[in-house]
């Protein structure tokens, strides 16, 4: 899935939903980091029954490092849409930043 994903980002096949654009914004995320985090990233969750459809959550590294969670639809739809992206909460996942702490 990760170089299908690559793929079409590669060639620029991708929409960001309004939530994504509004989080992007209010965490200082670009587009490019974005792009980055796919490209260069790995899948870590994958949602095949997703409410909207089926989904994956990818983890990789931005500029200077900053890490990154995306999520996007799968790449079966002519289009990758951008569901959201944001940094990792230690708070929340282990240290790797790839696996959710239990509660």
């Amino acid at each position: 899935m990760i170089e299908a994903l690559r793929h079409k980002f590669g060639l620029g096949q991708v929409e960001y939903s309004l939530h994504a654009v509004r989080q992007m914004v209010a965490r200082n995320i670009t587009p490019q980091e974005v792009t980055q985090t796919v490209l260069t990233g790995e899948v870590i969750e994958d949602y095949p029954n997703d409410k909207y459809g089926p989904s994956c959550l990818l983890f990789g590294r931005a500029a200077q490092q900053r890490p990154l969670h995306v999520q996007c639809t799968h790449p079966s739809r002519p289009l990758v849409k951008v569901i959201t992206a944001y940094e990792p909460d230690p708070a929340e996942w282990d240290a790797t930043l790839k696996q959710r702490k239990t509660k």
